[in-house]
């Protein structure tokens, strides 16, 4: 008895199986939305360093400064600087912006000082109404005999 045995020819099918690849997708899309938030925490960035010159103001600005033990110091109208408190410091950065509204205040902050004691300074010339404040730096060049 012969067999015959016939080969059914499977068509060839032109299609791609795109399910394994959306399962691999997804997973991959849950990584990335898990991982991504925890990859801004401690990151450590240098800002970018310039040449631009300082801005200049025809009225002498009044220099807030904090020392490496948190006193605060005063120098207005190119006076002596002077050691004011917290409540003094109040009354005449009040007084300064009662008698000159478009005042500007330089805030400068020794860098061994800390990042809290500088900061205090900030909602005291807000509640006197100042609105021009900078930060005062070294240039690049003189910040310990760096380049």
């Amino acid at each position: 008895m012969r067999t015959t045995h016939r080969r059914h020819k499977r068509k060839l099918k032109s299609e791609i199986n795109v399910v394994p690849y959306i399962d691999v997708m997804l997973v991959l899309l849950i990584i990335f939305m898990v991982t991504t938030p925890m990859m801004n925490l401690g990151v450590d960035i240098q800002l970018p360093q310039t040449n631009a010159k300082s801005l200049q103001d025809k009225k002498d600005p009044v220099v807030v400064s904090v020392d490496a033990e948190g006193q605060v110091y005063l120098t207005a109208n190119g006076a002596k600087r002077e050691q004011v408190s917290i409540d003094e410091f109040k009354k005449k950065i009040t007084a300064f912006h009662d008698a000159n509204p478009e005042l500007q205040v330089l805030l400068a902050g020794d860098d061994r000082v800390g990042y809290g004691k500088v900061y205090q300074i900030l909602p005291i010339l807000q509640e006197a109404g100042i609105s021009k404040i900078g930060l005062m730096s070294q240039p690049q060049s003189a910040q310990n005999g760096k380049p």
